[in-house]
């Protein structure tokens, strides 16, 4: 089911890139861009993961130079049943954190310096574990390739401010369609963007609190975070939007509204769902 919905959302992003293509030179424009669509998906699969992980400026870390989080990640992925994904620090004080990769064998997660540094131990292995959720459930690739056509898409539309505006017959629908490029193609995608990542947070997080084994850790962990998103700005979050929706909280500065234009749900509703997991989970307990 999440080969045909990746298959179904690569389909979709690749029509609107060809869309805004045809928007900017008409035919040839829509051509073009399809043959760069078609390049772009098949470079993402292979390298998309790479790509965001230079992005943020992430460093591998092993046993050796980070014993206590490499050696969480260890246990976590063996709770879970996965094979061990590549452990990344990102030197940022804000906390927060991602996971990427194509598939379980070749997936990757990265934290913060801000996130391992401001929580407990347990918070940060609910954290872990809520990524290692979006790795076994496969959300990895989606997200990854998604945030690698939506920045194209955004950057093709400020093409069309330079190259779609003249009157030399390329352009099918003149100013029109120069205003679509650059305003509604980038909006699309956005919108794509915030459906996958709204829809499968709260799947990672039931999952992840399964795999760490107390829901309540993931919760404390969110109300520190997103605490914490407020008050410090990712540059390189800011500097790069289309992988926003990648992080377990959203990294961009005056984006907590759990509306229309919000990449990831309301932290209030996500740690109600999980305080609720933990109060099931202790309803037998205490009978």
């Amino acid at each position: 089911m999440n080969l045909v919905r990746t298959a179904m959302l690569l389909a979709f992003m690749t029509a609107l890139f060809m869309g805004v293509g045809y928007l900017i030179g008409g035919t040839g424009g829509m051509t073009i861009a399809f043959v760069v669509a078609a390049g772009m998906n098949l470079f993402s699969y292979w390298n998309a993961d790479k790509m965001v992980l230079r992005m943020h400026r992430a460093r591998e870390v092993d046993a050796r130079s980070a014993p206590e989080f490499h050696g969480m990640v260890r246990e976590l992925a063996r709770s879970a049943g996965l094979p061990m994904p590549r452990v990344y620090v990102i030197d940022n004080p804000q906390p927060n954190a991602f996971a990427t990769g194509r598939n379980p064998q070749n997936a990757a997660v990265a934290a913060t310096t801000g996130l391992l540094d401001r929580l407990s131990y347990e918070e940060v292995a609910g954290v872990m574990a809520h990524e290692l959720a979006h790795v076994q459930n496969r959300d990895t690739l989606t997200m990854t390739i998604t945030a690698t056509l939506a920045g194209a898409i955004a950057m093709l539309g400020n093409f069309a401010l330079f190259f779609g505006g003249g009157r030399n017959g390329n352009n099918p629908l003149g100013f029109v369609g120069v205003l679509v490029a650059i305003i509604v193609a980038p909006l699309a995608a956005m919108l794509v963007q915030m459906a996958i990542s709204r829809t499968r947070e709260y799947a990672a997080d039931r999952r992840g609190a399964e795999i760490c084994g107390n829901p309540l850790w993931l919760a404390d962990a969110l109300r520190k975070i997103a605490g914490g998103g407020r008050q410090v700005v990712n540059e390189d979050a800011e500097r790069n939007p289309a992988t926003a929706h990648m992080f377990i909280i959203n990294p961009l500065s005056g984006q907590r509204m759990d509306g229309l234009f919000s990449t990831h749900p309301a932290t209030e509703n996500r740690v109600a769902a999980l305080e609720a997991m933990a109060a099931e989970a202790a309803a037998p307990a205490a009978g």
